[in-house]
């Protein structure tokens, strides 16, 4: 994805929050990009400013609707990540946003589980993890921030799918993983763009 591309999806994304939280309107955005109707997965992350706590973070790991449906439904769902309270006005100002564009998952296909470390490449490929209707899915950003390995990512990824830590090693249980192109705003904008 283009840098011009992904500043655009930035602001989309921006848009949506504001709109949502302020109006409770969902944005519907004109000018865009004619590769944002193409299907894409997507995840918008709010953290806290400047601390950078997580303070949502929703997405769409597969490729299922437009880039520009699910970029707009990631980043207002994001605004009610159900592990916190909703996100508020006042808190508009004094968080960021970041849109995370994955590529197609795909299975890694391994001799033996135990290989699955080596055919990941901590900060490069995000991860889902699935067995029986548990999934579980990181992006690539949460094991470089945590300085996890592969093996300690495959594990964090088990607990995110609320299976045990070594559930990765189960023949029965499936890996993924994926790609992201990461556009991050530095700090809140100084004013709120709503239109």
């Amino acid at each position: 994805m283009k840098s011009s591309e992904g500043g655009k999806a930035l602001e989309i994304a921006r848009k949506a929050v504001n709109i949502w939280v302020l109006r409770g309107e969902k944005y519907i955005p004109v000018n865009y990009p004619r590769s944002f109707d193409e299907k894409a997965g997507v995840f918008t992350t709010i953290h806290s400013y400047p601390g950078l706590e997580l303070r949502g973070c929703i997405g769409y790991p597969e490729p299922f609707m437009p880039l520009i449906r699910s970029l707009i439904n990631s980043a207002i769902h994001a605004t009610r990540d159900p592990r916190f309270s909703e996100l508020t006005r006042e808190e508009l100002g004094k968080v960021v946003v970041e849109v995370s564009i994955l590529t197609r998952p795909e299975r890694i296909r391994a001799k033996s589980p135990g290989d699955y470390p080596k055919l990941i490449e901590v900060g490069k490929h995000g991860l889902i993890v699935r067995k029986w209707q548990l999934s579980g899915l990181l992006l690539p950003q949460v094991a470089t921030e945590h300085n996890m390995d592969a093996r300690a990512f495959l594990e964090h990824t088990c607990m995110k799918a609320y299976l045990p830590t070594d559930a990765w090693r189960d023949p029965a249980t499936s890996v993924f993983r994926f790609e992201s192109h990461i556009f991050s705003e530095k700090k809140p904008p100084r004013k709120l763009e709503v239109e």
